[in-house]
């Protein structure tokens, strides 16, 4: 496939690339820093701009099967809500101006419900230092639901899924849609490289058109 990838040298973008080029796809990253990308691969071709030139992002898209959205402002970014709201809709807008009509967007987890309309933000554990970016990630989600013209898909990461569980690649996980996924254990978990292998999974095989869904263990 032709995929179109936003955010790759972020957490969630860095592990999307890695499994993409391992498949076999050809990625063209959108990065504002090229210097951070030291990855080097025939199948991987490098544009330095920014997800609020929406010109830049409408020519990355333009062609593409998909285009993957793993931007995130940066969770100590004071402006995170607002620049995350912009961004993802400038992404949106962009995509249906350049034709591609598949995208995939990597949400949080915050949007979730742990009991009926309850969403996991709303809970009094819910970290403060990830309120903002999480509360910017759920606005969004109602947003996104009223388009019409793309295939899109956003997805929710497991819970659990920002410390103590990367470098593991197991190439299973369980779906589900506006719930989390929990073990037996009770804990929704999933490594960032599995949340990268359900991604492309998604991406290859469009199984939540116009849905969200999570992934975890």
């Amino acid at each position: 496939m032709k995929i179109a990838l936003i955010g790759a040298t972020g957490f969630v973008g860095a592990a999307i690339l890695k499994e993409a080029l391992d498949r076999g796809h050809e990625v063209t990253a959108l990065v504002r820093n090229p210097s951070r990308l030291t990855i080097s691969n025939p199948l991987l071709h490098v544009v330095q701009g920014n997800v609020f030139n929406e010109d830049k992002v409408i020519a990355l898209a333009k062609g593409q099967d998909v285009v993957i959205s793993a931007y995130n402002p940066g969770w100590t970014n004071p402006d995170i809500y607002n620049e995350f709201l912009k961004g993802a809709q400038t992404i949106q807008d962009a995509v249906k101006k350049s034709g591609t009509k598949r995208l995939i967007v990597v949400g949080g987890a915050g949007s979730l419900e742990v009991a009926p309309g309850v969403q996991l933000i709303d809970t009094p554990e819910f970290p403060a230092a990830f309120k903002a970016g999480a509360s910017g990630a759920r606005d969004y989600l109602n947003i996104v639901k009223k388009e019409k013209e793309l295939e899109w898909t956003l997805i929710s990461p497991a819970i659990e899924m920002h410390h103590g569980t990367s470098g593991v690649r197991k190439g299973t996980y369980r779906t589900g849609l506006d719930n989390p996924v929990f073990d037996e254990n009770g804990r929704s978990i999933l490594s960032v490289e599995d949340l990268a292998v359900a991604i492309l999974d998604e991406a290859e095989h469009a199984k939540h058109v116009r849905q969200r869904f999570t992934a975890a263990y």
